[in-house]
């Protein structure tokens, strides 16, 4: 595996073991606040502070959890700032850990929430409370295409829903385009568009400070999951390999990720990541050769995954099941597999 430098060893060696980190000052002008997650794997998510002349803006938000507002509070607290200084709220994508505090926020300080148009589309559907059922659905038919077994169907058809309760549905404020912008004193901050992880991903650059806001699109260890499922772009991995690219060019000196650390080399690392995705491809598409028509679900549990598949909980499965199809896409795409379609749909050599 390629190892990428630490920014910040405190920060790594907190991933490592198990830790929190503490609210660092990154550089002049720039903190990097530990917020914390309940009860998932990563454990917290990194928000950047950003100090203007009349406050700060930040990057991402947490989820909407009373510990997690206490602790962003704190952080800014202890970089000389209120909660009510919080001028902007740039949310790089509208997963509930980085998107789910936005609203409560803006409630407090009168902030603007900035989101990418793709992911703003998204909201109703996603997290009213009117809509979520027929989303629910649509992913259940995806799952029987998948041929998830029937006895779990249901349960990692509604898999996600528990996190939707960290969320304070908040419709954006400004709309953030691909090459934009962003309107900080101080900052000359620019939106890069890098779709996979959800359609409308963001992450900035800022070229004179020589940083690369990157959430979840490039992170130090792990890689972000890329899915098919009802919201997403039919081809996600195409568009994510596409994004990668598209972020590499950028010469910078630091990579400040919403999770793990934040460490320094952007094109090492978005060359692994590539890599580590055409290894799965291959993969998959072995395993598709082996078989006389093989479902996703079938697929999915096959592969190498971080830990045996039995020991993977509902949620990740589902996950799993989804990414797989992602790359089965990918490949379907350029003719090296053919899909027959049904429930379940069956997967052959091209």
């Amino acid at each position: 595996m390629t190892m990428v430098t630490p920014a910040s060893e405190a920060q790594r060696e907190a991933w490592r073991s198990g830790g929190f980190p503490e609210v660092e000052r990154v550089r002049p002008g720039l903190w990097s606040i530990p917020v914390p997650l309940p009860a998932i794997p990563l454990r917290y998510v990194l928000v950047y502070a950003l100090e203007l002349p009349d406050g700060v803006a930040i990057v991402d938000a947490g989820w909407n959890t009373d510990e997690a507002y206490g602790a962003l509070a704190a952080g800014l607290k202890t970089a000389g700032y209120e909660m009510t200084d919080v001028k902007a709220v740039l949310v790089t994508h509208i997963h509930p850990d980085h998107y789910g505090l936005a609203g409560r926020i803006r409630e407090v300080s009168g902030a603007w929430i900035g989101l990418h148009p793709a992911d703003s589309r998204l909201l109703r559907d996603r997290y009213d409370d009117d809509a979520v059922d027929a989303l629910v659905a649509q992913e259940r038919t995806l799952l029987v295409r998948s041929g998830v077994p029937r006895e779990t169907l249901d349960e990692l058809a509604g898999a996600s829903m528990m996190i939707r309760h960290y969320v304070t549905m908040a419709r954006p404020d400004r709309l953030i385009e691909d090459g934009d912008r962003i309107d900080l004193p101080g900052w000359d901050l620019r939106a890069i568009w890098t779709p996979g992880h959800s359609p409308g991903h963001l992450c900035f650059v800022e070229p004179g400070r020589r940083l690369l806001f990157s959430g979840d699109h490039v992170l130090a260890k792990i890689t972000p999951i890329v899915a098919v499922h009802p919201q997403s772009a039919p081809n996600p991995l195409a568009d994510y390999l596409d994004a990668l690219a598209a972020v590499r060019k950028f010469d910078v000196d630091e990579v400040l990720p919403a999770h793990e650390y934040r460490f320094l080399e952007l094109a090492e690392r978005v060359d692994h990541v590539m890599a580590h995705h055409e290894e799965r491809l291959a993969e998959i598409e072995t395993a598709v050769r082996a078989a006389d028509g093989i479902t996703c679900w079938d697929t999915a549990t096959g592969l190498t995954w971080s830990r045996p598949w039995e020991t993977i909980p509902s949620f990740m499965r589902r996950a799993a099941n989804n990414e797989t199809l992602a790359h089965l896409v990918w490949l379907e795409a350029r003719d090296r597999l053919r899909r027959i379609p049904g429930e379940p749909d069956l997967w052959y050599p091209a």
